[in-house]
């Protein structure tokens, strides 16, 4: 699988702390990457410094060949990184239609308070991709009326109607019923491998990630401490004890 991103020996320290510790890590292309750990190993800082919410101390994040560590937010993002946060980034007191529409016009560089937001093209656009996400019978509601699981989705839209090549979130899941949890990662899915787009997903959810990912990559300390196919890391007894918090019954006491 051909890499688009590729994470080489990133390292990152706040005062004591080695928030990335020689991270080596890359994303093919239409892989769907989970990345799983306890609170604080690093996982968020790698998504931030992906994105240029941060600069790595050393190392270099290769975007189709191109280092893009240390760029600012907005010009990564016109190179086809897309980003949705654990706490979703809607302007709440406007519909999700014109939400979609100001993501699409910060997308065109075209937004201007003397021109009307809702221009034919661009509502059209925006309610395909709502129609994707199941979204389009609340295309004319604010954003704080919507329920956890649908801001979830209408979040990651946003960033869908960017147009990335690639898309990373900081768990999609967080926050939401677990009654809800399965159809909205089944939904986001399935957008995002019909439109072609690689993801990366911070998750804490287990059963999201054995049956969303193509690979798993482990953090602790700031390390990656495995790597691979979910059936062999959920698998693994250490990743098991000190990841996902299970204790093997057939290990020796």
């Amino acid at each position: 699988m051909k890499p688009i991103l590729q994470a080489q020996g990133l390292r990152l320290a706040f005062g004591g702390v080695k928030a990335a510790d020689g991270i080596d890590l890359d994303v093919g292309e239409g892989e769907f990457l989970a990345i799983i750990g306890p609170n604080g190993a690093g996982k968020t800082t790698f998504i931030n410094m992906c994105t240029g919410w941060l600069k790595p101390q050393s190392g270099r994040i290769l975007w189709r060949g191109e280092d893009i560590a240390g760029l600012p937010p907005r010009r990564i993002t016109q190179r086809g990184i897309a980003r949705s946060f654990q706490l979703p980034q809607l302007f709440t007191e406007h519909t999700v239609l014109r939400n979609l529409a100001l993501a699409i016009a910060a997308r065109e560089g075209a937004f201007s308070l003397l021109r009307p937001l809702l221009r034919p093209g661009w509502t059209k656009e925006a309610m395909e991709i709502l129609r994707g996400f199941g979204l389009e019978s609340l295309a004319d509601t604010r954003a704080d009326a919507l329920n956890e699981g649908s801001r979830k989705l209408a979040d990651i839209a946003m960033a869908v109607a960017l147009k990335p090549r690639l898309l990373l979130m900081d768990e999609p899941t967080s926050g939401v019923a677990a009654s809800e949890k399965l159809g909205i990662v089944e939904t986001l899915a399935r957008v995002l491998r019909e439109t072609g787009v690689s993801a990366v997903f911070v998750e804490h959810d287990m059963e999201v990630v054995s049956r969303f990912a193509d690979r798993v990559a482990v953090w602790s300390q700031g390390r990656i401490v495995a790597n691979g196919p979910p059936e062999a890391v959920l698998a693994d007894p250490e990743v098991r004890r000190e990841v996902i918090g299970i204790e093997d019954a057939h290990a020796a006491p």
